[in-house]
């Protein structure tokens, strides 16, 4: 599908070249294991025709060891020097496919550093932190009352159930990156998703619910709603998140 391939022409061969250096490495510490053997082997007991021919073939081996350990770690060069120039533009993620968001009751926003009990089991609005969250990709879900704040500056917050599969979790670790002005997009694991639902989409006042994985309305939810909340913060004083 064009969407998939749109979102994963940095993400779906992010580990690649590290396989690939892997493999190359691999096959260079075989050679230094080949090398130190024969080495051993090139003893007093061998003829002086079978000692010269024992060490050109160690000098051989151990000169292609080092090109190949050169060439594992030009290529975990390459793939670090890659990661620098990606470029997370959020106009990539106007896929416009159909989306079903609902417009969410507003409770309010004030700030309290007290306990909130929410209307909402994943609240989009409401009394919140006065502190928000960085931007990124979390293994524990933080408290409502920091997430809510972070939805009041434009954040998107996508919850995800902690059992989803490894090519789920790398794409929202690819979403996490995109960022519109000061907004930025946080993916948590959060048992309150819906029966049935194996994703719930949030902005301020927005949810989207979907009962499978679908990349291209996440995207298109993204592109839709970042940097929409009523606190807009610029992003040279945001910083990612975590600054308020």
């Amino acid at each position: 599908m064009e969407s998939h391939l749109l979102l994963h022409e940095q993400s779906g061969s992010t580990y690649f070249l590290l396989y690939t250096a892997a493999v190359i490495m691999l096959l260079a510490l075989i050679g230094y294991w080949y090398a130190s053997k024969w080495n051993k082997e090139n003893t007093s007991s061998l003829k002086k025709e079978q000692k010269a021919a024992l060490r050109q073939k160690t000098k051989k081996m151990r000169v292609a060891a080092h090109m190949l350990l050169s060439t594992s770690l030009i290529v975990v060069v390459i793939h670090f020097a890659k990661d620098l120039t990606k470029s997370y533009d959020v106009d990539d993620l106007n896929l416009k496919a159909d989306i079903e968001v609902n417009e969410d009751t507003y409770y309010g926003a004030e700030h309290s550093d007290e306990p909130v009990a929410y209307e909402m089991k994943i609240p989009t609005s409401g009394t919140h932190s006065p502190h928000d969250l960085k931007f990124g990709f979390y293994t524990e879900k933080p408290a409502n009352e920091m997430l809510v704040h972070n939805l009041e500056h434009g954040d998107i917050i996508i919850n995800y159930r902690a059992g989803a599969d490894p090519q789920t979790i790398e794409l929202l670790n690819y979403l996490v990156n995109f960022r519109e002005a000061g907004a930025g997009i946080l993916a948590v694991p959060n048992e309150e998703i819906p029966e049935g639902k194996e994703l719930v989409v949030n902005a301020w006042t927005k949810t989207m619910e979907l009962t499978a994985f679908d990349e291209a309305k996440v995207a298109t939810f993204i592109y839709t709603y970042i940097n929409e909340g009523p606190e807009k913060i610029p992003a040279q004083i945001r910083r990612g998140g975590g600054t308020m």
